[in-house]
């Protein structure tokens, strides 16, 4: 339940931390909006507030135009503590009702589409697909807004097969048609460049440090305020590059991708890389009082990897060598079995590998022990044959070759799990002393968060 006195000073004082945690919605004039709305503040006996821009539209309340709601990062808050929910809401949001139907995502999930209603129904007040088309319909607005793009391409990078299906639902739950909305005057720059906000503080020194230390060359570039890739999503490909503001509390990312229809979920993905929906105040509240005796960095955030299979990878190659030799050899990786896409500043660049490339070389070329071979094969071989089982990187461990390490170090980086720890790590051991005896369990839900403290040491 939201604490209405405390979103009323948030709203009043536009405190960014704030942002994306709740929604302001006025009765008097039908929208909703950002706690950081730069509109004059209505009166608090005509606000109503929510916890997702879902339920404000469920309530029949439209966005605003000017704080833009899809703009606003997603709060852990909202999407639930049950993993069952959690997990749905993440594959709908790369799509899986988009290319498929309710009853293969139950099936994915292990669950009755009965069960599943009932979740969404019980969290958001609405059926599966009417949260998916509205979240479909809030990416296109943000696209409407913040790029040039025409009309018809935004409707099939949202995930749209029509215009006409797309003008319809963007009517329905947005209460403007989409040239409503491209009407107003807005910043416009390049067709495919995107703000992407954040809730302050981020330390982005930290971030990129790590970042530069793990560097990929031709897979990754990095700088004083930038981060960017080489993407793959399906058959969809392109780059990446993330512009850090901290003024704006956001990043500005310049994106090419040759399919629109997988813009969305590559949005998201660049999203869970940055680790921009953390809300590091609630977590570092949480780590200070388990463990009063660790200084902590403020706006600390999870390094992600691009996908869990990638991260599978580099873990593999990390076992038992240094982070430079283990950069060493993921780089030999990328630029013999990696798909070459051109070059950049001198520099060519490289898709990562697929584990059909890995599966099918005997790796000869990678400087290492046969039985890491052998285990990097069986990997990739299992990628390749159970690609929808491989979410879960508790069942790697049946391979032999991948350990606990292994296994957690990927869940954290490749799906950004918030509660891993990392107890065998080297690294964590040497920092212990630093927690004065107190129980690292009692970190939990953000032993993740706990784990990078201790690496920062």
């Amino acid at each position: 339940m939201l604490d209405r006195e405390l979103c009323r000073q948030a709203r009043l004082s536009r405190d960014a931390r704030f942002d994306g945690q709740f929604f302001t919605a006025v009765k008097t004039t039908g929208i909703y909006c950002r706690p950081i709305c730069p509109a004059t503040p209505p009166l608090e006996s005509n606000v109503v507030y929510f916890d997702s821009a879902v339920a404000a539209a469920q309530a029949g309340f439209r966005p605003c135009l000017r704080c833009r709601p899809d703009s606003a990062p997603d709060s852990p808050a909202w999407r639930g503590t049950q993993t069952t929910l959690e997990r749905a809401l993440r594959l709908i949001d790369e799509g899986a009702l988009q290319e498929g139907s309710l009853a293969s995502l139950c099936e994915r999930l292990g669950i009755g589409e009965r069960y599943l209603r009932r979740l969404f129904q019980q969290r958001f007040g609405v059926a599966p697909k009417t949260y998916a088309l509205y979240r479909q319909c809030l990416f296109a607005k943000q696209l409407l807004h913040q790029t040039t793009l025409p009309i018809t391409d935004i409707a099939y990078a949202s995930g749209f097969r029509s215009l006409r299906r797309f003008n319809d639902a963007f009517k329905s739950h947005i209460g403007l048609t989409p040239r409503d909305v491209r009407r107003e005057p807005a910043e416009r720059s390049s067709a495919l460049t995107l703000r992407l906000a954040y809730r302050p503080p981020y330390a982005w020194e930290s971030l990129r440090d790590f970042f530069i230390s793990r560097q990929i060359k031709g897979l990754e570039w990095v700088g004083d305020q930038h981060y960017g890739r080489c993407v793959a999503w399906g058959e969809a490909r392109g780059h990446f590059t993330a512009e850090h503001r901290p003024d704006r509390h956001d990043f500005l990312v310049m994106l090419e991708l040759n399919d629109l229809r997988m813009l969305s979920p590559v949005v998201r993905r660049i999203r869970r890389l940055l680790d921009l929906d953390a809300d590091t105040a609630v977590i570092e509240a949480h780590l200070s009082h388990a463990l009063p005796d660790l200084s902590l960095i403020e706006g600390l955030r999870l390094p992600g990897v691009w996908s869990l299979f990638e991260a599978g990878v580099r873990a593999i190659l990390g076992q038992q060598v240094t982070i430079v030799a283990a950069r060493r050899l993921v780089t030999t990786l990328v630029t013999t079995l990696g798909e070459p896409v051109g070059e950049a500043g001198g520099q060519v660049r490289y898709h990562f590998p697929t584990s059909s490339r890995i599966a099918d070389s005997d790796l000869a070329f990678l400087k290492m022990p046969e039985a890491r071979r052998e285990t990097l094969h069986r990997f990739a071989t299992f990628h390749r044959q159970q690609t929808e089982n491989f979410d879960e990187p508790s069942t790697w461990t049946a391979l032999k070759g991948v350990g606990q390490w292994t296994a957690d170090y990927a869940a954290m980086r490749g799906a950004s799990h918030p509660d891993i720890w990392l107890a065998g790590d080297l690294g964590v051991k040497r920092a212990l002393p630093s927690l004065n005896g107190h129980d690292p369990a009692g970190a939990a839900p953000w032993r993740s968060y706990l784990t990078l403290q201790l690496w920062s040491r």
